[in-house]
């Protein structure tokens, strides 16, 4: 009766595992309109496994998704707001508000990895296990309930078993992508045919640009080999009204608007270089991933399913199969060897492919020398303007705690020395009580005096340098803070400074919003490049685009052409790296 139960709980999974692979695609691919009911009906049918497995094992596999966003509420114009737009009608907010709820929530991020490992867990796992169901169900139940529980910090780095299998599924997934852009060419083909063959021109732009959405998904999975690409299309031009009501595009002019829409669309696909290389790529790269990452799929599917899997049910259940089926050379036991191998191998070639990919994908899907160029240009006249605004912003700043501050005191002390003048002779008792409150005064002018040249540039830093300004930091940490490296010269005091700030503000929002214990710095430079990186052991999750902090961090030292590079998965460790073009100067001794 329990291996009865067991394989009718084996069929249950291989419909789940169905259903779930087919839940996974939705969420990912359909990137419209449906991606929020996509993703809240995966996270139902996750929801169901959750119990289902729960039942099995006799235990709880507990839900720990963020609370609901509350309904969008109107403003005193009757507008409702969602970040920086104004809506009419509360529906977009509403969707946006719930697009982001469910996209920042952890439990999202954990809920998608087990729903793209769940089906090939079950796939590899269950027909070879048929023999021993009852425990073969339980072990699937009990990986699951792993994977779908709360992230806790002991757990958070992913099983070897985890990584391996996670990378044979990426190779499966680039697979089916190949695959997919074969059929997006085919209608690229189709576009030109019918644009220039039967003049339907408005199709020759959405031929290439109807598969950008896959190019750039592409370039966001070059990421897991440690590939990064930027997009490098150009912004899209916007017609320009006259006076003479004509709209001009470029050197072109148009009656309508809508002709200029079409006109600006077509000069900026049409005169773009990514969008042809986009297209190069596309049949290029399906037959080079797609034998890269074809091989790895299909070599374990045929070594489990055509050469495995056949032995053991002729093994465990009498069947008969045919010769050449499950058997290498007319032998099965062969064929159980090769099928072996072929897992394995299949296992152990996925992160060199992954690697092999992500670099073929760069080469075409990058940016050029050129756009790069233009790119830095525009980046080096916004932090220019940045600076300026922040320097401006600094002094009005420092102009008001002069004002409120220290000013203030020092007239309060002006006054009361004033007082002690008229009441020397007088009242002696009384002038020296002035006396006592005007010193008192004149040292918290001091005091305030000394925050403020702190705040503006700490002293520790012009004497002793960043690595032990850096470590004077940490002692006014509340968390661990442990200083590695040492630099053999003087940084540009500039570049010291914002390197310091930008290493204060990390270590404060590890402890107050990462709820850090232990930090780690480390100090570097080499090649003429200052590399700080802060590791942190942190609740993770950190985002530039959702602070002010990081954005200040990005702004400053964008300043000198430095960037800042996070990496900060939900349930950490947070790695943010700082760096800097500079050069070392002579080391700098303090004259005390």
């Amino acid at each position: 009766m329990t291996y009865l139960r067991g394989l009718a709980r084996s069929a249950q999974l291989l419909g789940l595992a169905v259903l779930v692979f087919l839940a996974f695609l939705g969420s990912i691919l359909l990137l419209c309109a449906i991606l929020v009911v996509g993703l809240e009906l995966a996270r139902r049918l996750t929801g169901y496994c959750r119990r289902l497995f729960g039942g099995w094992l006799g235990r709880e596999i507990p839900e720990w998704y963020r609370p609901a966003p509350a309904p969008p509420e109107p403003d005193e114009e009757g507008l409702y707001r969602h970040e920086s737009t104004l809506y009419r009608s509360p529906r977009w907010p509403a969707y946006f508000g719930r697009m982001q709820w469910i996209a920042d929530d952890p439990a999202t991020h954990r809920d998608l990895t087990w729903q793209l490992l769940f089906p090939f867990v079950v796939l590899l796992l269950v027909p070879i296990g048929l023999p021993v169901a009852p425990l073969t169900v339980r072990a699937v139940a009990a990986w699951s309930g792993r994977r779908l529980r709360p992230a806790t910090k002991a757990a958070r780095r992913p099983r070897r078993s985890d990584a391996v299998l996670l990378a044979w599924a990426r190779c499966a997934l680039l697979f089916l992508s190949a695959l997919t852009q074969l059929a997006l060419f085919a209608v690229t083909l189709v576009c030109f045919a019918l644009g220039f063959g039967l003049g339907i021109v408005f199709l020759i732009p959405t031929g290439l640009t109807h598969y950008r959405w896959l190019v750039n998904l592409r370039r966001q999975l070059a990421g897991w080999a440690g590939v990064r690409i930027e997009r490098p299309y150009k912004p899209r031009p916007r017609p320009q009204l006259r006076p003479d009501g004509m709209y001009r595009v470029g050197n072109s002019l148009f009656k309508s608007e809508s002709m200029a829409e079409f006109g600006a669309r077509w000069q900026w696909v049409w005169n773009d270089a990514a969008a042809w290389r986009d297209l190069l790529w596309l049949p290029a790269d399906a037959l080079l991933t797609g034998v890269l990452a074809g091989l790895p799929t299909l070599a374990a599917v045929y070594g489990v399913f055509g050469l495995a899997l056949p032995w053991v049910w002729t093994q465990a259940f009498g069947a008969e199969w045919s010769d050449w089926y499950g058997a290498v050379a007319g032998h099965r036991l062969a064929g159980l060897v090769t099928g072996v191998l072929l897992t394995g191998l299949a296992l152990a070639v996925p992160p060199v492919v992954l690697r092999l990919v992500s670099r073929w994908t760069a080469v075409l899907l990058r940016p050029t020398a050129k756009e790069e160029l233009r790119r830095r240009v525009e980046r080096l006249t916004q932090t220019r303007a940045d600076a300026v605004d922040a320097q401006a912003a600094e002094v009005r700043r420092i102009e008001r705690d002069l004002h409120d501050g220290a000013q203030a005191r020092l007239i309060s002390v002006g006054l009361t020395l004033g007082a002690i003048e008229r009441l020397m002779d007088t009242d002696p008792d009384a002038a020296r009580r002035l006396l006592a409150q005007a010193r008192e005064t004149s040292q918290t002018a001091l005091t305030e005096l000394r925050d403020l040249v702190r705040g503006i540039h700490p002293p520790v830093l012009s004497e002793r340098g960043l690595p032990d300004a850096v470590r004077a930091l940490a002692l006014d940490t509340a968390a661990d803070v442990t200083v590695i490296g040492r630099l053999p010269g003087r940084l540009a005091a500039p570049v010291e400074s914002a390197a310091y700030f930008a290493v204060s503000e990390l270590l404060a929002n590890a402890v107050r919003h990462g709820r850090a214990e232990h930090v780690t710095v480390d100090i570097r430079h080499r090649d003429s490049l200052l590399r700080v990186t802060v590791t942190d052991d942190g609740d993770g999750g950190a985002d530039p685009s959702r602070g002010t902090g990081l954005r200040g961090i990005e702004r400053r030292l964008g300043t000198f052409d430095g960037t800042l590079a996070l990496h900060s998965p939900n349930g950490g460790p947070t790695v943010a790296t700082l760096e800097l073009p500079c050069a070392l100067s002579s080391p700098k001794t303090s004259t005390s």
